[in-house]
């Protein structure tokens, strides 16, 4: 059975209802929050599909997870004239560490606590990791539960942990680095290979696996043409930006401009 096209089914059945649903109550609705892959699969149906009156928001400027927003005619006006409030699709909540846990805390940390709580990943979206603690983007749904149970657990025990909105969101500023690679094709192996700077078959093996996304589309074919302006995502190493073919060296090797946001690892 192919599992995965099972769950892209259901996802775009879930989709499907959600505008039957909006127009029949002529409300606005949303989905639970989108992985970049989910939302690029969702935005090429609902295109091929000719919907109309949706967008997606996650909260923040450049979030990697999204809820997709599907909205009446009737809203139309609103939404183009940027006057929708959007915190009553989502909420935020703040975490703010006591000084003796300042820098002790990553991402990892924080959404762990959460899902220790029985949260389903869907329900959470981006986390905004700082020194001094977090910003958390949720579904309104379990906001209270959140408020009332996070603070129980034994690394939150002496955090202040209050609802902001999403305004109030701190931002992190987004850092790309640029550097470049040598590779001898635009296979899609060969670059995977020099990104995490590591063996040919550990790309291919994290290609087979599913962990590498071009323009946010699950790839397997490892001779898959790269071109430039695409967007490479490799699970856990990082995610890069082909900025531009320069040219080759004396034996034919392609040179390549690089950037990955958050600097290369």
């Amino acid at each position: 059975m192919d599992w995965k096209k099972d769950d892209n089914q259901f996802l775009m059945s879930k989709i499907i209802d959600k505008f039957n649903l909006c127009e029949t109550r002529n409300k606005v609705e949303n989905t639970d929050f989108l992985d970049e892959n989910q939302k690029q699969l969702v935005y090429n149906f609902l295109q091929s599909q000719k919907y109309r009156h949706y967008l997606f928001y996650g909260g923040i400027e450049n979030a990697e997870r999204n809820v997709l927003i599907v909205f009446p005619d009737k809203l139309e006006r609103v939404i183009e004239n940027d006057e929708f409030d959007f915190n009553n699709i989502l909420d935020a909540i703040r975490i703010q560490l006591p000084n003796e846990l300042y820098g002790k805390y990553v991402h990892r940390n924080y959404l762990g606590a959460l899902m220790k709580l029985g949260i389903k990943r869907e329900k959470i979206g981006d986390i905004v990791v700082k020194e001094d603690g977090a910003d958390i983007i949720l579904s309104k749904d379990i906001t209270k539960f959140v408020l009332i149970n996070l603070g129980e657990l034994i690394r939150f025990k002496k955090a202040q942990i209050t609802q902001i909105k999403l305004q109030e969101i701190r931002i992190n500023v987004v850092v790309k680095e640029v550097f470049q690679i040598t590779i001898p094709s635009m296979r899609l192996d060969n670059i995977v290979s020099e990104l995490i700077n590591s063996s040919r078959s550990k790309a291919v093996e994290l290609i087979l696996n599913e962990k590498v996304f071009i323009n946010y589309e699950a790839i397997t074919k490892t001779s898959k043409e790269v071109k430039e302006n695409d967007k490479i995502t490799i699970r856990g190493k990082g995610k890069f930006e082909i900025l531009e073919i320069m040219g080759s060296t004396r034996k034919n090797k392609i040179i390549l401009k690089v950037s990955q946001i958050g600097g290369k690892q």
